[in-house]
């Protein structure tokens, strides 16, 4: 077996919400073929053998059409799931589950495979008309109150004010410079968020961000740290050259396609 290998499943697309079947067919295939997202003409193709993967992480917003693929993957592969709710507007995210919907495939989810292989991402913290600094602090709280039984850590990040996306919630009459918030309305909200998840009994983390608060550290969606707590593998750490600077990622291949998400979300930069 070469360099450890994460499969990252995906920050491209919500593969368990859409394209469970597709996935399962590639890996039974044992390879998947990879695009370049800045040039498709570019491909390479990634071993999803057993002996070239050390572990799959799943990002979705709706992981139940993938429920019942888990047994074919349970026992051959580690993995843990990041799951996002926001529980935003309908202006913002028209097509992703409903809150009373998300709390209950947390909870089938983690009685399945264990709460700390649930983890809740609270991202991205933006700041519209609806979504102003005093509805994230009752937002956040009402989330936390559903979902801590059912998770052991939160990961939060602010709006990243990416081109496409500025045009698209200009559109909307959103001003996307005031997004993501100034400095200190992320490090006071950091703040609120991270004495609710004490309150919790949540570990919190931040994701890409430069704003600090105490109780916040910085953290990793992609975790060798936790993968190797929770199945005893030995991933030494390499931070992902292919993310943002700030990203502490551990390195790892993402599969799936832009474009292919169908939620709908008007501040994802995927789409």
């Amino acid at each position: 077996m070469g360099k450890p290998m994460i499969v990252s499943a995906s920050r491209r697309s919500d593969i368990p919400a859409f394209h469970g079947a597709w996935f399962m067919e590639q890996l039974r295939r044992g390879e998947v073929t990879v695009r370049n997202p800045f040039r498709p003409t570019r491909a390479r193709t990634v071993s999803l053998k057993k002996q070239d993967v050390d572990a799959f992480v799943f990002w979705s917003r709706d992981p139940r059409p993938f429920m019942g693929h888990l047994p074919e993957i349970d026992g051959s592969f580690p993995y843990y799931f990041l799951i996002t709710l926001t529980g935003y507007p309908r202006l913002l995210e028209p097509a992703t589950p409903q809150i009373e919907a998300a709390a209950g495939f947390f909870e089938k989810l983690a009685a399945r495979i264990g709460r700390r292989r649930v983890i809740w991402r609270y991202d991205p913290v933006i700041f519209t008309g609806q979504t102003d600094f005093d509805f994230h602090v009752g937002n956040f709280s009402g989330l936390a109150d559903l979902l801590a039984p059912f998770t052991t850590r939160v990961i939060v990040s602010f709006f990243d004010p990416y081109p496409k996306v500025g045009r698209r919630l200009k559109k909307a009459g959103i001003d996307a410079a005031e997004a993501a918030g100034t400095a200190e309305q992320q490090r006071a909200l950091l703040e609120h968020f991270a004495a609710v998840a004490a309150a919790k009994g949540l570990e919190i983390q931040s994701c890409a961000e430069a704003a600090i608060a105490a109780g916040v550290r910085p953290g990793k969606c992609i975790d060798e740290e936790l993968l190797n707590e929770l199945f005893g593998l030995r991933l030494s750490y390499r931070k992902d050259p292919g993310q943002r600077k700030l990203c502490l990622c551990q390195q790892s291949v993402d599969i799936g396609s832009y474009g292919t998400c169908r939620h709908g979300c008007l501040y994802c930069y995927a789409r």
